[in-house]
C-alpha cells in the first residue's frame, strides 16, 4: 500500500501533516528536539514569492515555488547557546530559510558556493583544487580567483534552502537537484525536491520499519520499502543527469559517484582486475 503521494503538491501537504502531527506530541515519548514541540509550517503567497525574486535577483523553479507556498519555514526558530570568552551568546536559526526575515543570512548564503570553492582553490597546500577543464592553473592567487570567477559565472544559479543545501535553479535543465556544498566536498542530496525532503525530514516521518539483526540479536530501524525505493530510483543512472560546472566537482570526489548512479573508478578498477585474474585461471 502506497502512503507517500506521488503528486508533488499532495506530497507537500503530506509532509506538513506528518511533521506537524508528530511535533504536536510529547517530545520525550517521540524522540524529537524539544524546541519543535507545537511548531507549524508557514507558507508564502505568490506575491511574496515574486517580491523575493525581485529583491534578490533570483528565480525559483516551479517546484520550489510550490514548496514555498505550502512549507517555506517554521513559525519558530531554534535557539543556540554557547560561551565566547565567558560571554553567553544566543543565536537563532530558521529550520528552512525564512525569505521574509533572514535577509542577512540569505545574502551570505547566496555567495556561499562561490566563496567556499574559492577557499579550496586558493588554499596553500601541496595539491590545491583545480580542474583541468578550467585551463592552466595560474600562479598568483589573484589570477586564480579571476579565472575561477569567469568560470563560475557560467554555472547554474543556486538558491539556498537550508544550511548549506542549495537548489539548482535552472529551468532549462531536466533535473534540478539539491546540492549539499561544503567547499569542493559537494554531493547530490536529492535529484528532486521530493526526495530531498524525505532525506532531510526522514526522522520526523512515519517511513520506518523494524529489522531484526540475527548477528546482534536485536531490532534496528531502517527505511521502509516504499521510502527506500523512492531513494534508490532517484539515484539511478541516467545520461540526462547533468549539472553544469558542479558535476565535475562532485565527481572529483570518488565517494560522490553514487550520486549519479555510478560506481567510483577505484571499484571499477578492482573489479576489472578481479575479472582479469579469474579469466587467467
Amino acid at each position: 500500500m502506497k502512503i507517500i503521494p506521488e503528486n508533488f503538491i499532495e506530497f507537500l501537504y503530506w509532509i506538513k501533516n506528518e511533521t506537524e502531527s508528530l511535533w504536536g506530541q510529547d517530545p520525550e515519548a517521540f524522540h524529537f528536539e524539544k524546541w519543535l514541540h507545537g511548531v507549524k509550517w508557514i507558507g508564502m503567497t505568490n506575491n511574496q514569492i515574486d517580491e523575493v525574486e525581485e529583491k534578490y535577483i533570483i528565480k525559483f523553479t516551479p517546484e520550489h515555488r510550490e514548496f514555498l507556498k505550502i512549507l517555506h519555514t517554521l513559525d519558530r526558530k531554534e535557539k543556540y547557546e554557547y560561551l565566547d570568552d565567558e560571554e553567553l551568546i544566543i543565536e537563532e536559526n530558521s529550520f528552512f530559510y525564512n525569505w521574509l526575515e533572514d535577509d542577512e543570512e540569505i545574502k551570505r548564503k547566496l555567495t556561499w558556493p562561490f566563496e567556499e570553492v574559492s577557499r579550496d582553490i586558493l588554499r596553500e597546500t601541496n595539491h590545491p583544487f583545480w580542474l583541468d577543464s578550467w585551463g592552466k592553473r595560474p600562479e598568483s592567487k589573484e589570477e586564480k580567483r579571476k579565472l575561477f570567477t569567469d568560470v563560475f559565472q557560467k554555472s547554474p544559479q543556486l538558491i539556498p534552502i537550508k544550511s548549506h543545501r542549495f537548489v539548482v535553479s535552472d529551468i532549462t535543465l531536466k533535473h534540478r537537484p539539491i546540492l549539499s556544498i561544503w567547499g569542493t566536498d559537494t554531493i547530490v542530496y536529492g535529484w528532486t525536491l521530493r526526495t530531498y525532503l524525505i532525506n532531510e525530514l526522514k526522522y520526523y516521518l512515519d517511513i520506518w520499519k523494524d529489522v531484526y539483526d540475527e548477528e546482534d540479536q536485536q531490532y534496528y530501524s531502517d527505511l521502509n520499502d516504499e521510502a527506500q525505493k523512492i531513494h534508490d530510483d532517484d539515484y539511478k543512472y541516467h545520461p540526462s543527469k547533468i549539472i553544469p560546472f558542479w558535476q565535475e566537482i562532485i565527481l572529483d570526489y570518488n565517494k560522490s559517484w553514487s550520486s549519479f548512479g555510478l560506481q567510483n573508478p577505484p571499484n571499477q578498477y578492482l573489479e576489472s582486475l578481479k575479472s582479469s585474474k579469474e579469466n587467467r585461471i
